[in-house]
């Protein structure tokens, strides 16, 4: 059998990683979520949560990955032979390809606008009325998106078939980078514009009046959501990791990378939206119809919105990345297939099932396809709103009772008799806090 991949460096897997976290998560949905959730009071929240919650399920992830140097299915079977627990990491396995069948249709819309913001399309003089129409236009169009769905996931099919260190460590060592200095060079020029600096107090400067069980809730589930936590990514990710690698360190640099993404990009948006005097609770359309009216009355619109697009395909391509890997890393360790085989066969899969998504701005059947709501809608809410927090609950689960919480403490610290900072508060978080948090969830989810 070949020899399994191994990161070449330690920052080579932090890349990775963030670049696996850091995704449409940080820049299309923090922004609009936090807009909607009353905005420095929720950072705050989602801070918090990301802090006591979100790393501590990320040590539960990274520990079992690298303990066992297997996928999610491997990883379980490893500690636990012969038992159900493995069908945790085929939840995650099945998880990750319906996240990325309707992940990567929106994934397309950035590579349309990308382009379109190029050719000037968002220029002086264009009216919100027809920024709307334009993306009413092109989402209603089932070739246009069908094809951009097929050429993101080709792309995310052949970076994953090249390998660790050649594919994806290679293509996110020169990505994060990229997408970190494009961020930071959009988060100062907004911060210039006249007005800026409404936006930052409304980022900035809590309003603890306005706290409510709902805020709570929806800053958890974004910390969990952003983190690509619940789904095997990490416990994938985890396994091609070098025992000598600090694993403590490693996860706080993760963490820190993807909540200043998710910072910066509420700085981009929110001075520009408060500039123009439009409300920062668009919602999900934030992006794709705020945004483009905005670039427009911008100068250097053209450029600076095109910059922008090229910042989100950048952070989608880079979580796509991740999502092809957990099912492809399943089928390399356990079926034996050659990579660049099962690289191709997850996309294949995922473009099928990624159709309706695809369709569910211009075909009835799939426009209102049940309960109210169009089929990518439904797909996000059944893998992103209830299948991701039950892998982490199930997962928190497994680590804290079944392998023990302190055999994966040891792993983090890799055997070393002297435990790791706020090792003791870890191993609570992860036996009652965080299945109890996952739990409300799940529930409030559901209700």
């Amino acid at each position: 059998m070949a020899e399994r991949g191994k990161w070449k460096s330690s920052l080579g897997f932090v890349l990775a990683a963030a670049g696996s976290a850091v995704g449409l998560g940080n820049i299309w949905r923090f922004p609009y979520v936090t807009g909607k959730n009353g905005g420095a009071l929720f950072l705050l929240l989602y801070i918090l949560s990301v802090i006591f919650l979100g790393l501590s399920v990320m040590y539960a992830e990274l520990s079992l990955g690298r303990h066992t140097h297997r996928n999610p299915v491997g990883a379980f079977e490893a500690i636990k032979p012969g038992s159900l627990w493995k069908g945790v990491g085929y939840l995650g396995v099945i998880t990750g390809i319906g996240i990325l069948s309707y992940y990567a249709v929106i994934a397309g819309w950035t590579l349309y606008y990308m382009v379109i913001s190029g050719l000037g399309k968002f220029k002086q003089g264009i009216t919100q009325a027809q920024v709307n129409e334009l993306f009413s236009s092109f989402t209603s169009s089932p070739s246009l998106t069908i094809f951009l769905l097929f050429i993101f996931l080709f792309i995310t099919s052949w970076v994953v078939s090249q390998g660790i260190s050649s594919g994806i460590e290679r293509w996110t060592n020169v990505l994060m980078p990229l997408l970190f200095l494009i961020l930071l060079f959009l988060s100062i020029y907004s911060l210039t514009l006249p007005g800026a600096s409404r936006g930052i107090s409304f980022y900035l400067k809590p309003d603890f009046s306005k706290l409510s069980f709902k805020i709570i809730l929806s800053a958890i589930g974004q910390a969990f959501f952003s983190l690509s936590l619940g789904m095997g990514a990490m416990i994938t990710y985890g396994s091609y990791l070098k025992k000598e690698e600090n694993l403590f360190s490693a996860g706080i640099e993760v963490v820190i990378f993807d909540t200043l993404v998710a910072f910066l990009a509420g700085i981009v948006i929110f001075p520009a939206v408060f500039s123009f005097n439009l409300s920062p609770a668009e919602g999900p359309s934030l992006i794709f119809k705020t945004l483009p009216f905005i670039f427009s009355k911008l100068p250097l619109g053209v450029f600076i919105g095109t910059l922008f697009f090229i910042l989100l395909a950048i952070a989608a391509l880079t979580s796509t990345i991740s999502l092809v890997e957990v099912a492809t890393s399943y089928l390399v360790d356990e079926r034996k297939m050659a990579r660049k085989k099962a690289a191709f066969l997850v996309g294949a899969i995922a473009f099928i099932i990624g159709i309706p998504s695809a369709l569910a701005s211009s075909v009835s059947t799939f426009s209102n396809f049940a309960f109210g709501k169009d089929f990518l809608s439904l797909m996000d809410f059944i893998w992103a709103n209830l299948s991701l927090p039950l892998g982490g609950l199930l997962l928190s689960i497994f680590v804290g009772y079944v392998w023990g919480a302190k055999n994966a403490a040891k792993e983090i610290r890799h055997y070393k008799d002297k435990k790791f900072p706020g090792e003791d508060i870890w191993v609570f978080l992860i036996k009652y806090f965080v299945p109890l948090a996952l739990l409300i969830i799940i529930g409030s989810m559901i209700v």
